[in-house]
């Protein structure tokens, strides 16, 4: 069964809602972890770069993980503040032996073979500090194989968008896929998506993937295909602005037509039932 499509909105309640409920919040950054972990074929000497907020403590969390695997990960902290269940797994993997460097040592991420990004979720809006913004390119530059966790730092979960961003070789998204994995700059900063199901049970309904091959079989009788650019100049939207999935649905119900909206990499598609989402990066 493949993963499902979702709003940073439906995925931030549900997680609320999960941990409200049956798991806690502890053992789901556990499990964020463990899904990196099990994603990812580690090798070598590994960093782990992390934010001050639960991106980054899925970082602290995995750097325990790949302890109790015979490694010595480093980590390489971006902010001062950690959320707290960051710092109870901080507080673990130092305990444990892990190492720690800074980033304001010249070319601090070379000589890394994996270097994990852990700055910033899918929640991210606005504008990029200094430090963040040092810190991915010191990621990008570091020659490295690159993974993000959950999405890559700088790039919008709704939208895409993306002033400056980490160039990721892969990139695991935690509990179901969002929005703007498929959309904006997005596909210029993966190289390859895939997701790790840490039993989060979604409140709303959720938007359906498929894979990219089976999107020219929209695209036949009565069906409306543009690009991207078409598709804005048609909804008076901007990337950033842009709610690609509503605006979909709207156009069908609107035209009683199924909608495909086109890039090299991925596509949008609605049809009287459905949202769907396809990327060839998966």
């Amino acid at each position: 069964m493949l993963p499902p499509v979702v709003s940073v909105d439906n995925m931030r309640r549900s997680d609320a809602a999960t941990i409200e409920k049956r798991v806690s919040s502890t053992e789901l950054m556990r499990r964020a972890a463990q899904g990196i972990f099990d994603a990812v074929k580690f090798a070598g000497r590994v960093a782990i770069v992390c934010g001050g907020g639960n991106n980054g403590g899925d970082g602290y969390a995995l750097a325990c993980i790949l302890l109790s695997h015979g490694f010595t990960p480093t980590i390489f902290r971006v902010s001062e503040h950690f959320s707290d269940d960051g710092l109870y797994y901080y507080r673990n993997a130092m305990a444990a032996g892990c190492e720690e460097g800074s980033l304001r040592v010249p070319a601090a991420l070379q000589g890394f073979d994996i270097v994990v990004d852990c700055i910033l979720g899918t929640g991210f809006r606005g504008t990029l500090s200094d430090s963040v913004k040092q810190a991915i390119e010191a990621i990008n530059a570091g020659g490295a194989f690159v993974v993000s966790a959950d999405i890559n730092s700088g790039v919008n979960g709704d939208t895409g968008v993306a002033e400056t961003a980490v160039n990721s070789d892969v990139t695991v998204s935690i509990g179901a896929y969002k929005t703007g994995m498929f959309l904006g700059d997005a596909p210029y900063y993966m190289d390859k998506l895939v997701n790790a199901d840490i039993g989060i049970e979604l409140l709303d309904p959720p938007y359906h993937l498929i894979d990219f091959e089976q999107v020219s079989l929209f695209e036949g009788y009565n069906s409306t295909v543009m690009t991207m650019e078409e598709f804005l100049q048609e909804t008076g939207s901007t990337p950033d602005t842009c709610d690609a999935a509503g605006f979909v649905a709207e156009m069908t119900k609107a035209t009683r037509r199924t909608v495909v909206v086109r890039t090299d990499h991925t596509a949008v598609i609605g049809d009287l039932n459905y949202v769907y989402f396809a990327a060839d990066y998966i």
